[in-house]
């Protein structure tokens, strides 16, 4: 069945908000403008901090501030009637209840909202306004244009667990010096150590090996105390490093492990052009249906190639090439493959959870002689053929003339 209009509409949205969708040239000019209005809000905040440049450019800043967070209100909006599709498969309002309350979701909501609240809770102007803050954590949306900047985030996020238990010992290891050190150094220091807050104070700037000296102990039991404390902070905080040391090895390897298993295999594809009349124009990728054995692995549209999922709508003009067992004519070569051999690190993966470079696409899994379309929720195993395309290789076809 045909999308609706308002559903085509809202695909059409969600590509154009989706930081990174630079399949049209809408979409790619929505990016610039959105990047374009962080950058300039970010600047006039921190250059209204100067007392000369507020006196001179004051009312041009906040025009600039004005517009900005429109902006940001407007991308919010856009945001929530189109969650639908950033979280297929679940009904309107859970997809927007998850936006809303997911990470990104509360950075935009708060990218503009603390603007605005003053005008109705003038008490609060002084919160709100430190509220805005939040505006800079934007910028990690541009982490869709950068492995690199996408590799501190999957490192975080695969390391959590370990991040979260070594925080959980930090925080322990402070209420225990604080209150050891109060018990010590309250009688000698009544003004100094007043309460267990205090002594957290000084056990905080003690351990993190920052050491401010506003408030140490002055008795001796209080002073091998601080030592101890000390040594033990200086290994601890050394946990949290050494594990994201470790996680960006461990992503490093892969990416060189994915380079070094690559082997060279002529791959053989059968090339179409959607023309006037054909009955695919307007179909969504899931809706078409291809001979059994086959699969659409790329759509070349308007010089752009994109690998598409099964939402990318079939329009007049896109070039497609087919994967198949077999084609005699049309044939694009050098495509990579590679085989999970025993102990492979993607063995029992998803292919949502590999980490590969943005520009590589798996089109193709070759399982038993059975092929198999690749999502996110594929679990890859053993003896499993992946048939892969880097971004040089889509550059240098798109360059010669294809069809």
């Amino acid at each position: 069945m045909k999308d609706s209009s308002w559903e085509k509409t809202q695909k059409k949205l969600y590509a154009m908000v989706s930081t990174g969708v630079v399949d049209s040239g809408l979409n790619q000019f929505y990016d610039i403008i959105s990047t374009l209005a962080l950058v300039a809000n970010l600047v006039c905040a921190f250059a209204s901090t100067f007392d000369n440049l507020d006196a001179k450019y004051g009312l041009i800043f906040d025009y600039v501030d004005s517009i900005t967070v429109l902006f940001f209100a407007i991308d919010y909006v856009l945001r929530v009637i189109t969650a639908e599709q950033q979280y297929r498969g679940y009904p309107a309002g859970k997809a927007i209840a998850r936006y809303v309350t997911s990470g990104y979701g509360i950075i935009d909501l708060l990218s503009f909202l603390p603007h605005y609240l003053p005008t109705f809770f003038p008490a609060g102007a002084t919160v709100f306004r430190m509220l805005r803050v939040v505006r800079i954590f934007r910028l990690f949306r541009i982490n869709a244009y950068s492995d690199s900047l996408s590799l501190i985030g999957n490192v975080l996020s695969k390391k959590k667990t370990q991040l979260l238990a070594s925080v959980f010992v930090i925080v322990m290891l402070i209420l225990a010096s604080s209150l050891c050190m109060y018990s010590v150094e309250h009688e000698a220091q009544p003004d100094v150590f007043k309460n267990a807050f205090s002594a957290i104070w000084w056990a905080t700037s003690t351990l993190l090996t920052v050491g401010y000296g506003d408030i140490y102990p002055i008795t001796v039991m209080g002073q091998i105390l601080g030592i101890v404390i000390t040594f033990l902070g200086v290994g601890l905080v050394a946990i949290p490093t050494g594990i994201i040391s470790a996680g960006f090895v461990e992503e490093y390897q892969l990416a060189t492990r994915f380079a070094d298993i690559e082997q060279e295999q002529d791959v053989r594809f059968i090339k179409a052009s959607i023309d006037p009349g054909d009955a695919w124009i307007g179909k969504t990728i899931s809706e078409v249906a291809v001979p059994s054995g086959s699969i659409i692995a790329l759509v070349i549209r308007d010089g752009e190639t994109i690998v598409p999922n099964g939402d990318v709508e079939i329009l007049l003009g896109d070039k497609l090439i087919i994967c198949a067992e077999s084609a005699t004519e049309g044939m694009l070569e050098d495509v990579k493959e590679i085989i999970l051999r025993k102990n492979h690190s993607w063995n029992g993966q998803k292919i949502k959870d590999l980490d590969i470079s943005r520009q590589t696409f798996i089109v193709l899994v070759d399982r038993d002689g059975k092929m198999l379309k690749p999502h996110g929720e594929l679990v890859l195993e053993e003896n499993d053929k992946l048939l892969v395309y880097t971004k040089e290789n889509i550059s240098k076809y798109t360059r010669e003339p294809l069809f």
